[in-house]
């Protein structure tokens, strides 16, 4: 059952039960009053909008009607559409996307004429709270992003708030918009985080895994015919000896062949707990022909993209801190403040790295080219490889040629992880899908390291250095010293 509620965005409430809802009448303000922040040891239950009653969770689907639309992109042909369905364009429902990938990506996938939903609890502004962080840029409601996105371009943008580990929110949402994809960005996805105590580790597992595996009842019983693609991660793998492989080896064992998933070897405890995503969704495509795509994404780096760029209110989140901040985007930032770039340990840590602008183009091919029924793909998804010292290096003489006088230092590592070690992993399938990547250039370094610069008055010196230990993590719960 949906009501309309009267604001200067139409919002669309609607909910399994029967309820009175309070009048929103500053939607721009919804998140910062939909919620109650928890302190580090009360159990984290899922951001809710309030009603009438305390803990009912319903959706909130923003929406408007498009004042003109681009060349729609064409669907691809699945079992459950007729003739007059297959001229729509694809429904996308971008679960997180009111995060750091998600974003980006469900406007991209907007300005390519898909039909776009964002599902998120809105929990991951909730973290910032609670440990005292914030963005380098400041980021609008997702309120506000939604409207002025509406406003620039005529496009309409879905919003549905609420937890997907609570199936019956989840339920309602495929019933309503219908997803012909689901790109699931809706994770925890820091491992500093998911290593800060018990209780976030708990938080870091039961959120993944759960979210993941309500997904993939939401597909079997609602929309059977339906691509997942999820993002992982290439920290599945960890740092083998060997050359990592897109998901699969081929291997020979006692005159025997046979291929295989990949070894696992994770690092954290949110690396656990994509791995355990992984086996979950390999078992369903399996068992009742579940179409999937993982996405074992590197490490992002950058801002912009071609729409987060169009207006101020579009602007990307930009990490810089110990726990979510990526180490491209934290050295940029220790650069342009002063702060000597922190390298853990040895610094001969390598991994693969990917521009956010090759992020959003990653999904869109996956998208655009999905596998059969009961295929369970891997891509591997990055474009260069980097050890920490390397990017040190680049960063330190692109902030030369800009008059910063940048140094670096060795810190004691907090992770538990090799400083130095054999690494060459493939990510040859996207390629083939056409993938045209923007590599890591002076001229992006440039960029990155002057909008650090602009923004550099809202640094928080005291968030630069790491302060989560892989082992001194216990059960008491940690809070954050301002």
């Amino acid at each position: 059952m949906a009501h309309l509620i009267s604001t200067s965005c139409s919002l669309k409430i609607s909910s399994s039960r029967k309820a009175c809802f309070q009048r929103l009448n500053n939607p721009s303000k919804a998140y910062q009053t939909s919620f109650t922040p928890l302190t580090s040891n009360q159990p984290f239950k899922g951001v809710v909008l309030r009603g009438d009653k305390p803990h009912r969770k319903f959706v909130v689907n923003a929406t408007t009607t498009p004042l003109s639309q681009k060349t729609p992109a064409q669907p691809t042909s699945f079992s459950h559409q007729n003739s007059d369905e297959s001229s729509k364009p694809q429904r996308v429902m971008v679960i997180g996307g009111d995060g750091y990938c998600g974003w980006a990506t469900a406007l991209h996938l907007s300005n390519k004429g898909y039909d776009v939903a964002i599902v998120d609890s809105l929990v991951r502004r909730l973290f910032d709270h609670q440990l005292g962080l914030d963005s380098l840029t400041p980021i609008a409601s997702i309120h506000n992003r939604i409207r002025r996105w509406k406003s620039l371009t005529g496009k309409s943008i879905d919003l549905y708030i609420g937890d997907i580990c609570d199936f019956e929110f989840l339920s309602e949402t495929f019933k309503s918009f219908e997803p012909d994809a689901v790109v699931h960005f809706g994770e925890q996805r820091s491992a500093p985080y998911s290593m800060i105590d018990r209780s976030r580790a708990v938080f870091t597992q039961q959120n993944n895994v759960i979210g993941t595996l309500n997904v993939l009842f939401a597909i079997k019983e609602f929309r059977e015919d339906c691509h997942l693609v999820k993002l992982g991660t290439m920290g599945e793998y960890g740092t083998p000896n060997i050359d990592i492989e897109e998901g699969y080896i081929t291997i020979t064992h006692n005159g025997r062949t046979d291929t295989l998933p990949y070894p696992k070897q994770a690092s954290s405890f949110y690396h656990l707990s994509k791995v355990h995503d992984s086996n979950n969704i390999a078992f369903t495509c399996k068992a009742w022909g579940i179409r999937a795509t993982d996405l074992n994404q590197g490490v992002v780096y950058g801002m912009k993209t071609d729409e987060t760029e169009i207006h101020e209110e579009l602007f990307n989140r930009f990490d810089y801190d110990g726990v979510f901040g990526t180490a491209l985007n934290r050295f940029c930032v220790q650069a342009a403040v002063g702060h000597p770039l922190t390298v853990y340990g040895k610094g001969g840590q390598t991994r693969g790295y990917l521009d956010i602008r090759d992020t959003v183009q990653c999904v869109e091919l996956a998208i655009a080219n999905p596998g059969q029924r009961g295929e369970f793909r891997v891509f591997n998804q990055f474009t260069e490889q980097f050890s920490v010292n390397e990017l040190a290096t680049l960063v330190t003489k692109a902030g030369e040629k800009l008059g910063l006088n940048v140094e670096k230092i060795s810190v004691p590592n907090p992770r538990v992880e090799a400083e130095e070690h054999y690494y060459n992993a493939k990510h040859t399938k996207l390629i083939e899908l056409g993938l045209k990547p923007h590599l890591l250039s002076d001229s992006l370094l440039d960029s990155l390291l002057n909008f650090a610069v602009e923004f550099k008055d809202r640094v928080d010196t005291k968030q630069i250095m790491p302060s989560v230990s892989w082992r001194k993590i216990g059960v008491k719960p940690k809070t954050v010293t301002a």
